[in-house]
């Protein structure tokens, strides 16, 4: 299996799934940067942010609709921050488009 997500959307390997859709999947990030660290992904395969939003920008849409959801679900109410690296040089570690749910703590400015 080539893409990590991808298996996990197929649910040939094991995730600690918080929110699904018919297109979207929320799970734990076993690397968490936050007390709540959530990865929302497309069903479907697409590289990066801006190829699924060249591609279909409603299921853009809805990917960031869920990540609000998710969120929310989470207790979220001081603030979040949503993160979608783009590219090995952002960081992107795995080519399928997911954001990165993040709270639970004062994140601050600049990350890191």
């Amino acid at each position: 299996m080539s893409c990590l997500f991808c298996g996990i959307v197929a649910r040939d390997i094991p995730a600690t799934v918080v929110a699904e859709t018919e297109r979207t999947l929320a799970f734990r990030d076993l690397n968490a940067v936050a007390p709540t660290h959530v990865l929302v992904v497309p069903k479907d395969h697409y590289a990066t942010a801006v190829e699924l939003a060249e591609a279909d920008p409603a299921y853009a849409g809805e990917l960031l609709a869920a990540a609000g959801a998710v969120a929310q679900q989470e207790g979220l109410t001081g603030g979040y921050r949503l993160v979608t690296n783009t590219g090995d040089d952002a960081g992107q570690s795995v080519h399928h488009v997911h954001v990165h749910v993040l709270g639970g703590r004062s994140l601050g400015w600049p990350p890191g």
